[in-house]
């Protein structure tokens, strides 16, 4: 067993230097990040299945879109809400994440079972809504956490991609549901979520804390732009703030709203699109691909857009997608308007896009901004934000719908989309001086004087 070494670099961040992960855990890490992803595939049929299966909860139960819509902002509310108690619990290490991924996913797949045969809507409110979103929130804060301690040199890119699982690992359901019931894709998807959160409980484990790759030099990354790719553009924090004291800073509050903003017009998207297309005429089978074609590039574009935040700044890409979330909506709303049946796939592809590229670029920002210490608190503080974004961009949208229909509702989704990418020009690094960009400050300073040479001896 390789002696572990306690590492120091220019900034104070400790690293645990010398440890194969196949010491550690029989396994390569790649182990890690891959059953982490699958385990967001496995349970993604909750969220981003339910905008296809609610015309049928409709029609089979007699609700109206207004209740049916009010169980997925409930689900997402829940969801997002246990992610704090559960970040503390992990962070605090009083549970291993093999453990936490089986009970969420055996209470995800009671919520599958609970939508697929729900006799009643209380039913489907306490075994989807709450059981489910329990459940959900469970595994998704389980293996992003884990997933990110084994890969901490990359750690935007890979919470991209395995929180690409929960959107991308619909995909197949989504198509499904164009053919076969309900009950039966439900059915399917419960069983499927138990089966790799067993196998997850056998292979999942976090790292030592500190834990850092030993081929990585940790004190050159920590300076040389040529292994860290992020530099210039993301800084370190200067100091790690508890989340009290993050939010003081007003950074926190500003980044809290900004992902509120953007995550009620994604679960927007998410929730409508499928209903729309068949309202806006463009058939039941194109309205399916839009949604499918929505949570594909919604999980795929995710690493991609981790990469480019590295490479260009968080900032400035995070204005992008914010932006491309926006257009899209409003492409969205004049492609439903005109019957356009390839435009309207097309726009809800990169809805898809600007729909979740953000969580993976926000995430890194509160440990840049914020450091290290209280990262998983500060982190799920922030993730709270999309409880308010159910419950505006899925219920309280759901009543605008049943009011003025759904074009208007996208075209506002679409402004509020681009009114989002406004306060992160105002995100500034706490303790970090902002400069004017548009020109350099004078330098101020005494004028120098010129005084008279010595006369040389003998002069």
């Amino acid at each position: 067993m390789t002696t572990a070494r306690d590492v120091r670099d220019v900034y104070g961040r400790r690293y645990r230097v010398g440890e194969d992960p196949r010491e550690l855990t029989g396994r390569s890490r790649g182990w890690q990040l891959w059953i982490a992803w699958a385990c967001l595939v496995a349970i993604s049929p909750l969220q981003y299945s339910f905008g296809v299966t609610a015309l049928g909860l409709q029609g089979d139960h007699g609700w109206s879109l207004v209740q049916t819509m009010w169980l997925l902002a409930l689900f997402v509310a829940f969801q997002a809400v246990v992610a704090v108690p559960v970040a503390r619990v992990h962070r605090q290490r009083r549970v291993t994440p093999a453990r936490l991924v089986v009970l969420g996913g055996v209470l995800a797949a009671i919520g599958l079972v609970a939508l697929a045969h729900a006799g009643s809507y209380g039913v489907a409110l306490a075994g989807y809504a709450v059981i489910g979103g329990v459940g959900a929130g469970i595994v998704y804060s389980a293996c992003i956490t884990t997933a990110a301690r084994w890969f901490p040199e990359r750690r935007t890119a890979t919470i991209g991609f395995v929180t690409g699982g929960f959107a991308c690992g619909a995909v197949p359901s989504i198509l499904l549901l164009q053919v076969w019931s309900d009950a039966v894709v439900f059915d399917m998807a419960a069983v499927a979520a138990v089966a790799v959160v067993l196998v997850a409980g056998r292979v999942l484990k976090d790292p030592p804390p500190h834990w850092w790759p030993a081929e990585l030099d940790a004190q050159a990354w920590a300076v040389d732009r040529k292994l860290n790719r992020s530099f210039p553009h993301n800084q370190p924090a200067l100091r790690h703030y508890a989340p009290g004291e993050a939010f003081r800073t007003g950074a926190l509050p500003l980044m809290w709203l900004t992902l509120a903003l953007s995550t009620a017009i994604s679960l927007f998207g998410i929730a409508f699109v499928f209903g729309y297309g068949v309202e806006a005429g463009v058939g039941a089978g194109t309205a399916g691909l839009a949604a499918a074609m929505l949570a594909a590039v919604n999980g795929f574009g995710r690493s991609t857009a981790g990469h480019l935040s590295d490479r260009f700044g968080r900032r400035r890409v995070l204005a992008a997608v914010f932006a491309v979330e926006g257009v899209t909506h409003l492409g969205l709303a004049l492609a439903g308007g005109s019957g356009v049946a390839w435009l309207f796939v097309l726009c809800a592809m990169f809805a898809g896009l600007g729909g979740g590229a953000f969580y993976a670029i926000m995430a890194n920002l509160v440990l840049e901004y914020f450091g290290e210490n209280s990262l998983l608190q500060n982190q799920a503080v922030l993730y709270s934000a999309k409880a308010f974004g159910g419950l505006v961009g899925v219920g309280a949208a759901a009543s605008l719908v049943v009011a003025v229909g759904y074009q208007p509702v996208f075209l506002v989704a679409g402004l509020v989309g681009l009114m989002a990418a406004v306060p992160v020009r105002f995100l500034r690094q706490p303790g970090r001086p902002a400069l004017a960009a548009e020109s350099p400050r004078p330098q101020l300073g005494q004028p120098v004087v010129a005084q008279a040479a010595a006369p040389r001896p003998g002069e």
